[in-house]
């Protein structure tokens, strides 16, 4: 093993180590990585960033953007309504909402999929009266199935095809992936609708009117009228488990108390964290007369104000710009992270929620973890359920400002049929035209993105916001660090170990080890990464077995297609997390299956389609 083999492997497990860590997110990791090859001299520094001009990176790039347009006008809505049976049992439910799912996520961003049809899902399940989760989890995975069986279905067909094009054997068309990932995707939206959908956990069913999002942390103010005031914590507690909730912390003078003594006595102006039930929350407030803390403090500024008018009544004081709010508006609305919101890692605080939307946080839940920290101070993550007072307008503004969305029926929105129905052209022609082969397919989509931003159908200050930033990061850096892989001859190296030692030679054998190998770092770490690092792999494998190399990229790209075994290896995953009350090992139920079925399915399509 030579040094350069020896130090981009040590790069390549670093970075894999940090990807399953968790701690960083994937885009710095992949620069971190990119950056380390380049200090010790793998790759020159005028070439560093040469990945982010890369015909892959530019069409993912695009999509994102073309996919906002088909959700801003409502196309995807009227679609919805007009393929969904509205009166449809569970399990007919379930299976078109899974299969409109997948087809959608073949032409379109599949979060964004997965966000349009969520709150369709959510009133299934109410209707139904079953566990949110028992629609959610298929909803997902379908939209992740679905995402295999174009180009621009996700992000690893991109990759995969770009590496194809660096064989100087022209990258693969549009619908090139469809022949083995349509039939693998049908495989698997069959068994979910007959089967898999009864795999999965039953966590607390949910009534007519609410569904179980996990038990939500709030704050509530012991006030001077409170019957607690001067109880030991205990009775205090004893009085709440009728309504099944719990004391978790307390705030005294500012100062945060996890798990106090139970015989502390309570007083007047003390901070209670309480864990309960969303449809808790009512009865606690009004059974022991507890006011939810983002009210008290809102009522105190307001008393503060009107004390600073009058004492000052003849200055006169140029009053600040206010929404008008119509109290008859006043709501409580549920509200969910996107994996890609920029909500994420700030807190009610940071984004000065009160004073710029005029909303109340009124409580978190996230599911299976507890914060120590105070409620307007808690950073939100992926998938996290916020509960939000205020006018629905102002909460609508916030949702859309920060990339959430709401866990309920929506309307269909559509402001503009003309738009929508331009929207849907101008994208049916890009796809034509890439899939012609007329144009690559980056300039045919980069030529749909000018057209949604001369037409408005993408208005020009939303186009950048469309983008996927960290995942842009992620192509952009990984490409060179896999190409690093090629030229040191460490993926020859990997790949001679990997048939030797476990393939033994057998061709067949490469290719489900190469599916296997894939889908199981996917379901860890980012699959465009892992379908960087494998493509080198899958290369250097039909070098020296002698085979098609197509195969075995096509095994790369289905293996990256199917995260299903954990909530971080897919953002989909991490999208369903909180509004289905799941657990970290939950999804490996219906997962598992799922995956043992895309091998058996996979593998003799693949040789079939594309013949070693």
């Amino acid at each position: 093993m030579s040094r350069e083999q020896l130090l981009i492997l040590t790069i390549l497990a670093a970075s894999i180590g940090l990807f399953l860590w968790g701690r960083w997110r994937h885009d710095m990791v992949a620069l971190a990585a990119l950056l380390a090859c380049v200090f010790t001299g793998l790759i020159p520094g005028n070439e560093a960033f040469v990945g982010f001009g890369h015909g892959a990176v530019v069409t993912v790039a695009c999509v994102l953007i073309l996919s906002r347009g088909l959700q801003t006008t409502g196309a995807i809505d009227v679609m919805a309504q007009k393929l969904l049976p509205q009166k449809a049992g569970l399990g007919v439910g379930i299976a078109a909402l899974t299969a409109l799912g997948a087809v959608l996520s073949a032409f379109m961003n599949n979060v964004g999929a997965l966000a349009l049809l969520m709150p369709v899902a959510l009133q299934l399940a109410r209707k139904q009266e079953v566990a949110p989760g028992k629609v959610l989890m298929p909803l997902a995975f379908g939209t992740i199935l679905g995402g295999m069986t174009t180009l621009i279905g996700t992000p690893p067909n991109l990759i995969v095809s770009s590496f194809r094009a660096d064989l100087g054997e022209g990258p693969f068309r549009m619908f090139d992936y469809t022949p083995v990932g349509a039939l693998v995707a049908l495989s698997g939206v069959v068994f979910i609708t007959l089967v898999g959908w009864r795999l999965v956990p039953k966590r607390e069913p949910a009534g007519a009117d609410s569904f179980d999002t996990g038990s939500y942390l709030t704050e509530v103010r012991v006030t001077e009228k409170n019957k607690i005031v001067g109880k030991r914590l205990s009775e205090a507690e004893a009085l709440l488990n009728e309504d099944e909730a719990q004391i978790v912390g307390l705030v005294r003078n500012d100062l945060r108390v996890q798990a106090p003594h139970p015989g502390r006595v309570l007083r007047e102006g003390d901070i209670l964290v309480l864990e309960a039930e969303p449809e808790a929350l009512s009865s606690v407030l009004s059974g022991l007369g507890l006011a939810l803390e983002e009210n008290v403090e809102a009522e105190e500024v307001a008393e503060e104000e009107k004390a600073v008018q009058e004492r000052s009544p003849d200055e006169e004081k140029p009053e600040k710009e206010k929404p008008e709010k119509d109290e008859s508006d006043i709501t409580l609305q549920e509200w969910v992270a996107l994996p890609d919101s920029t909500l994420l890692g700030r807190s009610a605080s940071d984004i000065q929620l009160r004073s710029r939307f005029g909303i109340n946080l009124l409580a978190v839940s996230r599911q299976g973890q507890r914060s120590v920290k105070r409620l307007r101070s808690i950073r939100v993550r992926a998938g996290d359920v916020l509960l939000l007072q205020g006018g629905s307008d102002a909460i609508n503004a916030f949702g859309r400002a920060f990339g959430c969305i709401p866990l309920a029926e929506r309307s269909i929105g559509v402001p503009d049929k003309g738009k929508a129905a331009l929207a849907v052209g101008i994208m049916a022609l890009a796809i034509l035209a890439a899939a012609l082969g007329l144009v690559p397919a980056a300039v045919s989509f980069a030529a749909g993105v000018l057209a949604f931003m001369a037409t408005g159908v993408v208005p020009l200050r939303s186009v950048y916001q469309a983008v996927d930033w960290p995942v842009i990061v992620l192509l952009g850096a990984m490409i060179p660090v896999a190409g690093v892989m090629a030229s040191t001859g460490a993926a020859d190296l990997v790949a001679r170990q990997m048939l030797e030692n476990v393939a033994q030679g057998n061709p067949v054998a490469a290719v489900v080890i190469v599916m296997v190998i894939t889908m199981t770092l996917s379901d860890f770490m980012n699959n465009a990464a892992t379908a960087a690092v494998m493509c080198q792999i899958a290369i250097s494998s039909a070098a020296v077995l002698g085979v098609n190399p197509d195969t075995l990229l096509m095994a790369v790209a289905i293996g990256a297609s199917c995260s299903f075994l954990t909530p971080i290896g897919h953002q989909n995953n991490t999208l369903i997390l909180g509004p289905g009350g799941f657990r970290f090992g939950d999804y490996w139920r219906l997962g598992l299956p799922m995956e043992i079925i895309v091998v058996l399915v996979g593998t003799p399509l693949l040789l079939w389609v594309w013949p070693l």
